[in-house]
């Protein structure tokens, strides 16, 4: 009997996924035959793709622009989702995609800086500028994470913090030079428009190398499935596995964005879908995610051009993937089989226990006194730098709310980064990444765009109302599972998507309000009035004194399942206890300043690293750095490029990130 049961699980293994890929391919033969039949007919589709008439443009139309866009989809659809099943299986994590490691941001701030600075370069090859940046990209990673043996706690953070570092001074480069790089938005959102076969030349070589090269790769590989311990004992040098695993995976994900640009979601998708269809092998899962990535990419392209000339304006087909793959996700994700209540594994390698934890939560709190001081009180004007003294309110009534609203947006979301961190075991978990900032972003630029003339009140309205479907969402999904933290993530993920695809629709357009979303989606304070922000900073006063008697689940949960029940923890209580506090804290710092990602990844982790490894202490040290990172950025982003104004969300990305990155390179 046994026997026979995991006779009827293999099989059962081997054919969901494939049903799965057969299903998902449905929409893409109808939409294939309906195409061709839209352009004059199946017959002359396969004539204008193997010898078309020079005098019919119909069929010259279909030879360098049709079957090409076709071919370029499926070819980058399954390159990005080979990468992203690599990177799952190299990093040992569900959230871990082709955009990880920065290459797709490294390849856009490379396209921007040659634009601005050196536009000559473009001529010898868009794709070659885009390919040497993510190279370059990817290569930081690699360096900061050299030391720890390319461990994959650490490649993820390193390829966090440089994603989001390259991030931001793309976005202050946009921010500058709009009208210039306006053009680029639409490459960055992913674009597969064609003149020609010369993108479908240059994938699939590439792309078959790294299939060659992943299935030489998949035994090996197939090691890291183990902890590391059993891996060594085994003689496999874990350090040259992962840097192959990795870098084939920068590879394919390097080369399918030098040709179509960032398409984010694929990647991320195609490898959780095939997983829960069944596919639990490695090569398994690379087989059937990279079909199911041709799919996804394919389909919604064909859709897309099926709507084009209905929509207003152009809209990339990344921004569109996003859009139609977060619902499929989100249907899925309920049916994943995840261990609930396995234990997490935080990041143990950044937790240096200080003996004395009074002692840096003294020294971040002078620093944050000596860093309001700066905000409110020494600044330029028309004649250089000068101290304001504090009774001059004429001025004075400017830098307070900015200050205040500073502070209680960094307060927050570190508390709600370290929150999720803990809750979760993931050094990947941010407040974004929740999806709840994301809500609230999509509902907020949505009232921007179609309401006329909006006000800040009905704004903040309209914004709470975005957060709490988020949230709605979240607890429905989740409810009957127990709120698993893997399960949390990926629904954030997949409505972090729609909020991608939704920023990228609106900022393709041109339309002038597109440069006010931009300041506000970089943390801009502003906007903030001193009734609004005095409101902010009570309400992050009183959530941050709410969630310290809750110390003590979090110093217990990432111990497990078995021992937080042994303590009588009920764990669906506790779990639902945190991401309602989560999502509170973020909806809260968004509706102000705009969703900050970075300051929630990054105040946790710079707790750790200056030993704050206990709740209470992870907590009131992650909230001190938060506060201090945000005043500080605001205070230098006023005053860097005097009289214009750096918006504070990117000073915190560029100072927090390279000390980040500094303190990687020490581990």
């Amino acid at each position: 009997m046994p026997g026979g049961m995991r006779t009827f699980e293999q099989v059962k293994s081997g054919l969901s996924p494939f049903l799965t890929c057969l299903l998902l391919s449905l929409p893409l033969v109808l939409l294939l035959g309906y195409g061709l039949l839209e352009q004059g007919g199946i017959e002359l589709g396969l004539k204008a793709l193997v010898a078309p008439t020079p005098q019919e443009s119909r069929e010259l139309l279909l030879h360098y622009a049709w079957w090409p866009r076709l071919a370029v989809s499926l070819l980058a659809g399954a390159g990005l989702a080979m990468a992203g099943v690599l990177m799952q299986q190299v990093l040992r994590n569900p959230l871990a995609s082709p955009t990880t490691l920065g290459v797709a941001a490294g390849a856009n701030l490379a396209l921007m800086a040659a634009t601005l600075l050196a536009p000559g370069l473009l001529a010898l090859g868009r794709e070659w500028v885009a390919l040497a940046g993510g190279g370059l990209a990817m290569a930081l990673v690699f360096l900061l994470a050299w030391r720890r043996g390319l461990a994959p706690v650490v490649v993820v953070l390193a390829g966090l913090v440089v994603n989001l570092y390259l991030g931001a001074l793309a976005t202050a480069l946009l921010l500058f030079n709009h009208e210039l790089l306006s053009g680029l938005l639409i490459w960055g959102a992913g674009s597969l428009a064609q003149n020609g076969w010369n993108g479908a030349a240059t994938l699939w070589p590439q792309l078959a190398i790294g299939a060659v090269a992943a299935l030489c790769l998949l035994r090996p590989l197939a090691v890291l499935e183990l902890d590391d311990a059993s891996a060594k004992s085994l003689g496999v040098s874990l350090k040259a596995l992962r840097l192959a695993g990795l870098g084939l995976a920068v590879f394919l994900t390097g080369s399918v964005v030098s040709v179509v640009g960032i398409i984010g979601f694929i990647g991320l998708a195609a490898p959780n879908i095939v997983r829960l269809a069944g596919a639990r092998r490695l090569g398994q899962r690379l087989l059937w995610g990279t079909l199911l990535g041709a799919v996804l990419l394919a389909t919604t392209d064909l859709l897309l051009q099926h709507f084009t000339g209905m929509l207003p304006t152009l809209v990339p087909t990344g921004a569109v993937t996003g859009a139609l793959g977060a619902p499929l996700l989100m249907w899925l994700i309920p049916r994943l089989k995840l261990q609930a209540n396995r234990a997490p594994q935080p990041a143990a390698v950044l937790a240096n226990r200080h003996a004395a934890p009074a002692r840096p939560t003294i020294v971040l709190l002078i620093a944050l006194l000596l860093a309001v001081g700066l905000g409110l009180l020494l600044g330029q004007g028309a004649d250089g730098w000068y101290w304001l003294a504090p009774h001059d309110w004429s001025v004075m009534q400017w830098r307070v709310p900015r200050v205040v609203a500073a502070a209680a947006s960094g307060l927050m979301l570190a508390i709600a980064g370290t929150l999720l961190q803990r809750l979760s075991g993931n050094p990947m978990a941010s407040p974004e990444v929740l999806g709840v900032s994301g809500g609230c972003a999509i509902a907020l630029m949505l009232g921007i765009f179609l309401m006329p003339a909006p006000s800040s009140g009905t704004l903040v309205v309209v914004g709470t109302l975005g957060a709490l479907a988020s949230l709605l969402v979240l607890v429905a999904l989740n409810r009957r599972s127990g709120f698993v933290p893997e399960r949390l993530l990926l629904c954030g993920v997949a409505i972090g998507a729609l909020f991608d695809a939704v920023r990228s629709v609106l900022l393709a357009g041109g339309d002038p309000r597109g440069q006010q979303i931009m300041a506000w989606l970089a943390g801009s304070t502003y906007y903030v009035d001193l009734t609004s922000a005095l409101a902010m900073g009570l309400v992050a006063a009183t959530l941050a004194l709410l969630v310290q008697p809750l110390a003590r689940w979090l110093d217990i949960l990432p111990l497990g399942a078995p021992t937080a029940l042994a303590l009588g923890i009920s764990l669906s209580r506790a779990r639902l206890v945190l991401l309602l506090l989560v999502a509170l804290l973020t909806a809260c710092a968004t509706l102000m300043v705009g969703p900050l990602s970075f300051v929630g990844l990054l105040a946790p982790h710079l707790a750790r690293l200056i030993g704050l490894s206990r709740a209470r202490h992870h907590l009131l040290g992650a909230a001190l750095v938060g506060m201090l990172l945000m005043v500080l950025a605001d205070w230098v982003g006023r005053q860097a490029i005097f009289p214009y104004e750096i918006p504070a969300g990117l000073v915190a990305s560029l100072i927090g990130g390279a000390y980040f990155m500094w303190g990687l390179r020490r581990l």
